[in-house]
């Protein structure tokens, strides 16, 4: 079954704290542009029945025109982003994406879509064996797990992946769209944001 037979919703996470960029990710400029406007332009057109915006600072992104969520449960990171994506979209499939993933690859983006069934609760890429838990499909069959987590405080994305049904894909499975692995580069410094912006003039 492809991806024109399943419902999806799209949730872009900006409500990290930005600590190392020392500003609010979303807002750093990238070739003239903010990091979140390069994520959305790349997923703008994958087919989802909507897309949302969690943020706790819903003032700051409202010239976006996105229906914005904030934090369920508070102070609880990006996986508590992620709950919070689950319980408010429409769809019973989410598309999670971080908002500092400026090279996410629409092409990828689509054939991680494509991978979505019924038997299925995650679809994750993995780098070196690595899960990106900010850049993967989240079934809402993993509300209550999460939950579960977030109870314990226990706040990494990917510890109750064992207990889902994951569709990993490794390189392999994505060289053909995005050879270099660029998609999941979030960027976390000044350092990186101005190598990212060496790339896309070298790219131009």
């Amino acid at each position: 079954m492809t991806s024109s037979h399943w419902v999806f919703s799209l949730a872009i996470i900006a409500g990290g704290q930005s600590r190392r960029m020392g500003r609010d990710k979303a807002f750093v400029r990238l070739a003239d542009k903010p990091l979140i406007e390069h994520v959305l332009e790349r997923s703008a057109d994958l087919g989802q029945a909507e897309t949302i915006l969690i943020t706790n600072k819903p003032a700051r992104h409202a010239h976006l025109g996105l229906p914005m969520y904030r934090d369920i449960l508070p102070n609880k990171g990006s996986l508590g982003g992620i709950y919070t994506a689950l319980a408010q979209a429409q769809s019973p499939d989410v598309l999670v994406l971080a908002c500092d993933l400026p090279f996410v690859n629409t092409d990828l983006l689509r054939y991680m879509v494509d991978q979505i069934r019924a038997d299925i609760d995650i679809v994750a890429p993995r780098v070196d064996g690595y899960p990106q838990g900010l850049h993967a499909i989240y079934k809402t069959t993993c509300i209550a797990p999460i939950e579960n987590q977030l109870a314990a405080n226990r706040l990494k994305i990917i510890r109750f992946y064992d207990q889902m049904r994951v569709r990993y894909l490794d390189e392999t499975d994505y060289a053909a769209f995005d050879p270099l692995v660029r998609s999941f580069a979030n960027l976390n410094t000044p350092e990186e944001l101005a190598e990212a912006a060496l790339l896309l003039r070298a790219t131009d």
